[in-house]
């Protein structure tokens, strides 16, 4: 049977004012993680963001938190290899995963980065969701499925938020999201919901902030 993965809708008034102050109180970058030791006490939930480099996962999250510098977007794809950790007022945390697909990285350096994902990602019990973001002028490529392999071997449920909206027309997204749809059908761990963002645009911001604070 083909599970459907409709376009989240968008929140409630009360619901988007409720999480915009929820990201609009205390966001900080507490600390960069490089290995399994170094995490932070698992004493509240988290919610992480995991794509392939360039994806805008630095400019997603700031979009978020309505703080332009607190996620720095690298100039050189890849280069970030930590898992960084931001606070969400007590509320929670907001993970901030190393980009994938980095050709340019060398391997002994690749092999590090996937056994610190792998293990953190079987390892956080207090890991809510993960958030999977694509590209919604490209849709989803191979490199894609090895996370999405990986959350659903950790059994890690996890949603999908297409980035760069804007760049498309609205007509032209509509056969990304079926193929989005088409290739989810493939990971049992997928949320059978979409969000489409921009955060150039601020398309989606409240509706994505509205899922992570009613993640509890």
């Amino acid at each position: 049977m083909k599970v459907a993965f409709p376009v989240a809708p968008e929140p409630t008034p009360e619901d988007a004012e409720a999480s915009r102050l929820l990201f609009a109180g205390p966001v900080d970058f507490l600390k960069g993680v490089v290995a399994m030791d170094g995490l932070p006490p698992a004493d509240r939930p988290e919610v992480c963001f995991a794509g392939r480099s360039n994806v805008g996962k630095s400019s997603l999250i700031n979009a978020l938190t309505g703080r332009k510098g607190l996620a720095r977007a690298s100039n050189t794809p890849g280069r970030t290899q930590e898992i960084n950790y931001f606070t969400l007022g007590e509320h929670g945390y907001l993970v901030d995963l190393p980009g994938y697909g980095f050709a340019k990285a060398p391997v002994a350096v690749v092999a590090k980065w996937q056994a610190l994902l792998k293990n953190y990602l079987a390892g956080r019990p207090t890991l809510r969701r993960a958030f999977c973001l694509i590209d919604a002028r490209h849709g989803v490529k191979p490199v894609d499925h090895d996370i999405m392999k990986l959350l659903d071997r950790s059994a890690v449920p996890f949603q999908v938020v297409l980035t760069k909206a804007d760049k498309l027309g609205p007509n032209a997204i509509k056969p990304v999201i079926a193929q989005v749809e088409t290739e989810l059908q493939k990971h049992p761990a997928a949320y059978p919901e979409l969000v489409v963002t921009s955060s150039d645009k601020d398309q989606g911001i409240a509706t994505l902030r509205a899922i992570i604070a009613g993640l509890d």
